[in-house]
This record gives C-alpha cells, sequence and structure tokens, in this order.
C-alpha cells in the first residue's frame, strides 16, 4: 500500500501542540505567523504529506519534465515542543487529508493540543485592534484559555475545512481551538500586520516563544503611513474610511472598489 505521508526525520517529541496554518490566506496572517515560530524555534521539516491524492495535476509548474506540487510539511524544532503545519488546502479527499496530518502528528510526535489560524474579514478600520475569534471543540479546553482574551465566535455560514479539522481532531479526543483574528475586508489581498501581530502575540504568551515583535511594529507604522498617503491622494478612499471609521457599513460596489484601490496601492510599495 502506498504511503500518504513520506516522514523525513523522527523529532523528539513528547506531548508537542500542533499548530496549522493553510497558504493563501486573508491577511498574510497564518503564512507570517507560523514562518516566525518554525525561525524561533529553529524548525526544519520532518514530514511531507504526498499530494496525489489531494490535488489536481492540472495548473501545477513543471520543472524538466518534473511536477512541482507547493509541499504540504510539517516542521519541528529543539527549543519547543512544537508542530507546524503548512500548505495548501486539498482539492478533495478533505477528511482523508486531516486523518494523515493527524496521524503523522498523532503516531510520531503525541501531541497534546491543536491550533489552527484563520482570518475574518470585517468592515473594521484599519487602525483598530485586531479582535481575535475563536472556535473551540471542546468546552474544557475554551476554559483553560480563558486568559487570553479570545473573543468567542459565532458563524452561520457553511463551515471551513478548519471546522473539519477540530471535529477530526475531537474525534480523536485531542483538544483544539481555531483562531479567526479580525483583519479589514480591504487588507484581505495583502499583508494585515495588525492581525498578524495580535496571532503572534497570542502564541507568545501561551508558549513563552519570547518573539520580539519590533520587525512587525515598524511594518504597522509603515502600513499606516501608506494608508494616510492613500487618503490624500484619493478622495473617495478617504470618504469611505472616513465610513468606516463611524461604523457606518459600505455597499457591496463600494467596498469592491475600495478593496480594489488599497491593494492596487499596497501592492506597489
Amino acid at each position: 500500500m502506498r504511503e500518504l505521508f513520506r516522514i523525513t526525520r523522527q523529532p523528539e517529541l513528547e506531548n508537542a501542540s500542533l499548530i496549522v496554518g493553510w497558504e493563501r490566506d486573508a491577511g498574510g496572517v497564518a503564512t507570517r505567523v507560523i514562518d516566525y515560530i518554525i525561525k524561533s524555534i529553529k524548525g526544519k521539516s520532518f514530514c511531507e504529506i504526498e499530494p496525489i491524492d489531494f490535488f489536481q495535476l492540472g495548473g501545477v509548474e513543471v520543472d524538466n519534465d518534473v511536477a512541482q506540487f507547493s509541499g504540504n510539511r510539517l516542521f519541528a524544532g529543539g527549543m519547543k515542543d512544537l508542530i507546524l503545519f503548512m500548505g495548501n488546502q486539498p482539492q478533495f479527499n478533505h477528511f482523508r487529508f486531516l486523518n494523515v496530518m493527524l496521524d503523522v502528528a498523532h503516531n510520531h510526535c503525541q501531541i497534546k493540543e491543536l491550533y489552527t489560524i484563520s482570518a475574518t474579514v470585517s468592515s473594521i478600520p484599519y487602525n483598530s485592534p485586531r479582535q481575535i475569534l475563536a472556535v473551540y471543540n471542546t468546552q474544557e479546553f475554551q476554559n483553560s484559555l480563558r486568559t487570553y482574551e479570545l473573543m468567542d465566535m459565532t458563524w452561520e455560514g457553511p463551515p471551513a475545512l478548519n471546522s473539519f479539522l477540530l471535529f477530526t481532531a475531537k474525534m480523536r479526543h485531542i483538544p483544539g481551538v481555531s483562531l479567526w483574528p479580525e483583519i479589514p475586508f480591504y487588507l484581505a489581498t495583502v499583508d494585515d500586520y495588525r492581525a498578524q501581530k495580535s496571532t503572534l502575540g497570542f502564541f507568545n504568551k501561551r508558549f513563552n516563544l519570547n518573539i520580539g515583535l519590533d520587525i512587525l511594529d515598524e511594518a504597522i507604522e509603515r502600513q499606516s503611513r501608506e494608508m494616510l498617503k492613500l487618503r490624500k491622494q484619493d478622495p473617495q478612499v478617504d470618504h469611505y474610511m472616513k465610513l468606516l471609521d463611524k461604523r457606518v457599513s459600505l455597499s457591496q460596489e463600494d467596498s469592491i472598489n475600495l478593496a480594489n484601490k488599497v491593494s492596487q496601492f499596497l501592492f506597489n510599495k
């Protein structure tokens, strides 16, 4: 039987915590936060989930007649009992993919808890604090995280992949939480440094990572200056921002217009 994952080394971990993020996430939150943590713990890849059963071949880059898939990798380091996953959301066989990930994390690293990182878009001003909304798979785990100022999330739309991951973990008696930092909808396609900082701040406290946030503070200040510059250059953007400051909702057309103007301006910086 063909293996669905490939182990390259065996990390020496016990009762580890698993943090999961997906590429191409809104605001770059999961990608940036996991990258910061990997660098902090000197993490190295120890496992890759094979793509064939979960992704289409169409659209895959080919180099020297070899298909180049984006990696779906698990990382671990020697400084903390942490496992980090970064990869693309599977296109099909979703539950099978999630179970493969948890098989590796549980059987090879004895994980004790699960964290997932996503983002939820909101009509908040760009300079407002970023709350982190949370969904849990057990009441006990929710109670244990009360001191971290996470906001309970209510959602009536279709379930996200992280919701299925929480469910799958619960079936294995693994407590988990899905973190959903708020980001302004018009920053969804660029980096939202404030959301990245608030999320990384949570993990700093939870795992005593002591990751410096100076780089993010500088990025926040730089982005704020750019947004102010855009407002001065474009009266329409300034008008939209003033409405959002007053908690006035924009129409769908105005929201799309604002998002396009902001992303185009910031992409060129």
